[in-house]
């Protein structure tokens, strides 16, 4: 299965991996997946930095190789969803990780509850 973590997931594992419920730490442990940080999230990270909202001291692109993680482009054709994507989110970077997800055919792992309102597959 390809899994495309969201940014709380990816900052959890590498510091605070207990707040990870156990089911998501198996489907992210499980060999036979390959589990994703996308480029929205190293943006929403760098964003968030820049306005002073995180303090992030490390290389996330670096980090996320480090952690086993496969770095995941956003593509043009993933954008392209954005328009007919019902407006249940209002978080940018959230709508575009779920675009990716949905025009890619792979599942999202999230602990935000919003994103069960969106026709994408869901751990």
């Amino acid at each position: 299965m390809n899994v495309i973590i969201d940014t709380h997931i990816f900052l959890w594992a590498l510091a605070e991996p207990e707040k990870i419920e156990c089911h998501r730490k198996i489907e992210i442990e499980t060999s036979a997946n390959t589990v994703f940080v996308s480029a929205i999230t190293v943006a929403e990270l760098m964003i968030k930095t820049s306005l002073g909202k995180l303090n992030i001291d490390f290389d996330p692109v670096e980090m996320a190789k480090q952690s086993g993680f496969e770095l995941l482009e956003f593509r043009a054709a993933d954008a392209l969803l954005l328009g007919e994507m019902p407006y249940h989110h209002k978080d940018p970077f959230d709508r575009m990780l779920i675009a990716q997800a949905i025009s890619r055919n792979y599942t999202m792992m999230s602990s935000d509850k919003v994103f069960e309102r969106y026709d994408c597959k869901l751990i």
